[in-house]
């Protein structure tokens, strides 16, 4: 292994997600010459995985829809939920920058956005809204990436189907509803059809949605924007001249490169799901670091964090939650490891319950899947493992499909030969398989029945929050989410701890700089996304809070790094090749993209 001629850039981007990506796109975007670099064959990190939702209150397509709202609404709602009178900084400058970040990215990128009018937020606290506080990529034909989709990741293979994404909202509800409705049955079918020709001439679905669609998105923006992308080029150390960061040593087919970055370095390597060190010192549930199974990628293991430490930035410790938690179920892959199936969309369905071995209901099935795990972790007494049982009846599982078990036309046999789905003819025999306390089953779920069938739920009001109506059927009453569990043969899946992503991070300043001990920033050094300590101090108010912040501080630091000013202030702060970044002002090509 030898050190080949450096390579020279204004900023240096360490990883591929969407936060990565929105802070390359906006730095190139301003004039700068812009390298990503990311580990993996694939770009796109979890954010390709994802739901593709970012929380922006205030944001121009929900105005456009006519919700108009004053940001202390906001506030008031992430005072109460963030248990603070006093919200931190960056808060402040979230809410005030994500909408600007929307605007930027629809006006000068490929990046469009549909509007989350109808999606409420997670709780109905002092300051919540109905909806209008959310955003989604639109839809994205793959095809337009040319070359460049087969550096994509693919959507999470034990989600999708087949690899073909679908997104929540109308084109889910075609699929779910194809049996009953002519014109879904032609939906669904045409989807289904083109997805086979897709895979037939590309390898791969080409009609992306969700956050595959994001990413996708971002990607052809940084290609028009002349970002140069290098894939499978690990990040080994960081350059520093004193305390100032200046660049990395990545690792790219055997041989060692010097990155040098005049402006700054971004980290965005997606926080640490898979750092089994840092999880047990942080997850409380988990001592051995092994007892957690997450839904992200396998390749974010912590980099960034450790990059952070390496030249004196800190990690939090002190989060409400150091992780945005979820139930998930443990699916074997060919290779002898595991796959955590997310359960966020059927727990909320008509004919579903949830319980613990002792046969007891522990939670509103409904809510989030971060408050689910919140109310699994303190119903679990000293010396238990954190686990509990999602069930259903018949028609649940052929209508809505239980975890990775698909629903109709779908068959059951393999789930249940390859031990990841339980079914039996009566409710008795179920828990027997599972080892749950089946009296408690039959009495709990007698109980509940008689309340699903009455449109109530006394022990914890499922389907009364709007959120919870949102997460429901729509065509089912008298309660959206509720129904009874009567036709067998049963089903029920073992749910464990699991995450979508980790909250703990590096601390920054309002401007995403990294901060040392003494809360000084570190010159050079930004960082974004999962590798920011939480804006939300580890609380879950609203879908979309990793994904919104994550692009609004991207977008931020790449105007911090061209030396823009935010709300009429120069942000940097910063030295660059001894001058002060105040003199470092857009290129004329940066401000005629922009028509300024």
């Amino acid at each position: 292994m030898y050190i080949s001629d450096p390579l020279l850039c204004d900023v240096l981007v360490v990883g591929s997600g969407a936060s990565g990506l929105a802070a390359a796109v906006t730095a190139a975007q301003l004039g700068l010459d812009v390298i990503v670099v990311e580990k993996e064959p694939q770009l796109g990190g979890t954010s390709a995985w994802s739901g593709g939702w970012l929380w922006i209150p205030r944001n121009p397509l929900a105005i456009a829809d006519g919700i108009v709202e004053d940001l202390e609404q906001s506030r008031i709602y992430l005072r109460h939920e963030l248990r603070s009178e006093v919200l931190d900084p960056r808060v402040e400058t979230f809410l005030e920058q994500g909408p600007k970040m929307v605007d930027f990215f629809q006006r000068h990128t490929e990046v469009q956005f549909f509007s989350g009018s109808k999606m409420p937020d997670f709780h109905a606290s002092e300051g919540h809204a109905k909806g209008g506080r959310s955003v989604c990529a639109q839809p994205y034909d793959g095809r337009r990436l040319g070359s460049w989709i087969n550096k994509l990741r693919r959507p999470l293979d034990v989600i999708s189907l087949t690899g073909m994404g679908i997104a929540g909202g109308a084109d889910l509800n075609h699929f779910l509803n194809a049996r009953q409705s002519p014109s879904s049955l032609l939906y669904a079918s045409k989807r289904l059809l083109r997805h086979a020709r897709d895979l037939l001439c590309h390898g791969r679905g080409m009609h992306l949605v969700n956050g595959n669609a994001l990413v996708a998105r971002l990607l052809k923006s940084a290609l028009d924007s002349k970002v140069r992308l290098l894939t499978d080029t690990p990040v080994r150390e960081l350059l520093r001249d004193g305390e100032r960061v200046l660049g990395a040593r990545v690792e790219s087919a055997g041989r060692l490169i010097e990155i040098r970055a005049r402006r700054g370095v971004v980290l965005a390597c997606g926080g640490f799901p898979h750092d089994q060190q840092r999880i047990a010192r942080l997850f409380r549930h988990a001592p051995n670091g092994t007892e957690h199974l997450s839904a992200a990628p396998k390749g974010n293991t912590g980099d960034g964090l450790r990059l952070g430490e390496s030249v004196g930035a800190c990690v939090a410790s002190d989060l409400a939650h150091a992780a945005a938690w979820a139930p998930v179920s443990r699916v074997q892959r060919e290779d002898g490891g595991f796959s955590g199936f997310p359960h966020l969309m059927e727990r909320a369905k008509p004919g579903f319950i949830a319980v613990r071995q002792d046969g007891r209901r522990f939670v509103n099935e409904a809510d989030s899947y971060h408050d689910y795990m919140c109310a699994l972790f303190e119903a679990t007494g000293p010396g238990e493992t954190p686990m509990s049982w999602l069930i259903c009846d018949h028609h649940a599982q052929r209508r809505y499909g239980l975890g990775w078990s698909k629903p109709f036309p779908f068959p059951t046999a393999r789930y249940v030969r390859e031990g990841y789905l339980f079914k039996a003819p009566t409710l008795i025999e179920l828990a027997h398989q599972c080892g749950i306390d089946a009296q408690q089953l039959e009495a709990t779920i007698s109980a509940f029945n008689l309340g699903a069938e009455l449109g109530h739920d006394p022990l914890f009001q499922r389907g009364e929050s709007l959120y919870n109506k949102a997460q429901g059927e729509a065509l089912h009453g008298p309660n959206p989410s509720l129904g009874s569990l009567r036709q067998g043969p049963f089903y029920a899946v073992k749910l464990v701890p699991g995450s979508l992503g980790t909250f703990a991070g590096l601390d920054t300043d309002a401007c995403a700089r990294a901060l040392d001990e003494h809360g000084a920033p570190i010159p050079g050094l930004f960082a974004v996304g999962n590798d920011m300590n939480s804006i939300m101090n580890g609380n879950y108010p609203s879908g979309g809070i990793t994904l919104g912040p994550g692009m609004t501080f991207g977008y931020i630091a790449a105007r911090v790094l061209a030396g823009e000013t935010v709300d009429g202030r120069v942000l940097a702060g910063e030295t660059v090749d001894g001058k002060s970044t105040d003199q470092h002002v857009p290129s004329k090509e940066g401000k005629d993209r922009l028509g300024r």
